[in-house]
């Protein structure tokens, strides 16, 4: 069988963050009642004139300076022609010919592709390109039902990016990074909660295959019905060998539109496309051009901090290895808990290590989120402190740390009842160091006579004589001076 090259495309829309919709004042609200938040702009009724959302143009220009692209002096609003039930105007505003943002690339990471392929990436670091972003209305949604179909027109009208990457993705798992990075992005920005359950973030994908000896690419294949980044990389898992299968029995693919069927793990034909669609674009004639500078800045003062800016941070400033920045810097609201835990700590390496080893662990066991914590940010640089300290024990510490998150109380609390700080006291440990030795001459002789293990034996003694509570550190320097000073 020949080698074949897979040549991917993603077309994402993504539902803006904003309190109302494009074109007119209806509120943007998630599982409202049916046909609750419409009026006769979004309904599309006679006469009706949109006006423009600030907000949603300054929310796009940000998504363009964040993701690296070009913010042409001017862009504008166009109809794109065509009929379907969830349209009622029969045309959808858009933008054709001057989109707000064109180009710009989509970095990928590690971390960002799924976790059975993050040791053999194909090209890490990986750039993905950017055709062009654009502006436009959202459509009505439709529910079948047995006999009929009913049509809510709540989320027409509701702001939607539409996200276009140059066909650069060349294989399932980069598809799976390149929206993880865009979800991430979408999310730092402020710019979209980009949850896909609530269609916030939705996914067409554009595949062809070809013999990886011919530059001519192959017939492009979409597919639709992609609700979840994982259930993307599953139909191109299946879809890329399907056309490979077909080319290989001497079939001739056709351009077609599938529908991606998650139960079945396949996709299936919804339409053939026999020639490409001629929407008939042109001005929209009640919505004037716009001019973008004042966009550009009003975005540029609310640009945050990047997911790969945070992540090289972290590794600079704070001591991190770039896994653990890459796991930090991955959710928003984890960073910010992270940055306000290490603030208060002399070592914050310790502090990633309590989140990413004790905390995470805690709260997946518990089901909850880290904006649910009950352990507070503050807490835990405390406890970090006591331990870096040497006051308790880093086991003491993670007992210590469970006790804290059970009850909510903090690190000193916990440790005061339950008798936990350790002895420091030099001349205590000292005379401990002197009880242990004169108890056990067989293994103090045996460290004099070159056996370092068995300091190890005489410390595990002293450790025992003050029930855990002496310095551990300190007990062997003490112990080992002591052995040295009677040889």
């Amino acid at each position: 069988m020949k080698d074949y090259i897979a040549t991917i495309g993603l077309e994402v829309h993504v539902q803006l963050k904003t309190r109302t919709k494009m074109f007119c004042s209806c509120k943007v609200e998630y599982g409202a009642p049916p046909n609750t938040n419409v009026c006769p702009v979004c309904l599309g009724l006679p006469g009706a004139l949109p006006v423009m959302n600030e907000e949603a143009l300054r929310l796009t220009a940000l998504a363009g300076l964040m993701l690296g692209c070009e913010i042409p002096e001017i862009c504008k609003f166009d109809r794109k022609n065509y009929f379907y039930p969830d349209m009622p105007k029969n045309y959808q505003i858009s933008q054709y010919d001057l989109p707000l943002c064109l180009g710009g690339a989509v970095p990928l990471h590690t971390l960002a592709y799924p976790k059975d392929v993050q040791k053999s990436i194909a090209t890490p670091d990986k750039k993905i390109k950017l055709t062009r972003i654009h502006l436009e209305e959202d459509v009505a949604k439709s529910f079948h039902m047995e006999s009929s179909t009913g049509i809510d027109f709540n989320r027409a009208g509701t702001p939607l990016l539409e996200i276009v990457s140059e066909p650069d993705i060349a294989s399932a798992e980069e598809a799976f990074a390149y929206l993880t990075v865009l979800q991430q992005v979408m999310i730092y920005g402020g710019i979209s909660d980009a949850d896909m359950e609530k269609g916030q973030l939705r996914c067409d994908v554009n595949i062809s295959v070809r013999p990886a000896d011919t530059d001519k690419w192959g017939t492009k294949i979409e597919v639709k019905n992609l609700n979840s980044i994982s259930g993307v990389r599953r139909a191109l898992l299946f879809e890329i060998p399907r056309q490979i299968e077909a080319l290989e029995a001497g079939q001739t693919l056709q351009q077609e539109t599938r529908r991606w069927d998650d139960a079945r793990g396949e996709t299936t034909l919804m339409r053939i496309k026999e020639s490409a669609h001629d929407y008939r674009y042109f001005p929209d004639p009640d919505l004037l051009p716009v001019k973008t500078a004042i966009l550009v800045e009003a975005a540029q003062a609310r640009k945050p901090e990047l997911p790969w800016e945070k992540r090289a941070r972290y590794v600079a400033d704070f001591g991190v290895t770039d896994y653990d920045a890459s796991v930090l810097a991955d959710d928003l609201a984890l960073a910010g808990y992270f940055e306000e835990a290490a603030a208060q700590a002399s070592k914050p390496k310790s502090i990633a290590n309590y989140i990413l080893n004790d905390l995470q662990s805690a709260l997946s066991s518990a089901g909850i989120h880290i904006s649910e914590s009950p352990l507070k940010p503050s807490a835990l640089g405390e406890l970090a402190t006591l331990v870096e300290s040497g006051k308790i024990n880093s086991k003491q510490g993670k007992e210590v740390f469970a006790e804290m998150f059970s009850t909510g109380k903090t690190a000193s609390v916990i440790v005061k009842e339950k008798g936990l700080e350790q002895v420091s006291d030099t001349s205590a440990i000292e005379t401990l160091a002197d009880e242990v030795i004169a108890a056990n001459p067989g293994p103090a002789s045996d460290f004099r006579a070159g056996k370092v293990a068995a300091l190890n034996f005489l410390k595990g003694q002293l450790m025992k004589l003050s029930k855990g509570k002496a310095n551990p550190q300190l007990a062997g320097e003490i112990l080992e001076k002591r052995l040295n000073a009677g040889s």
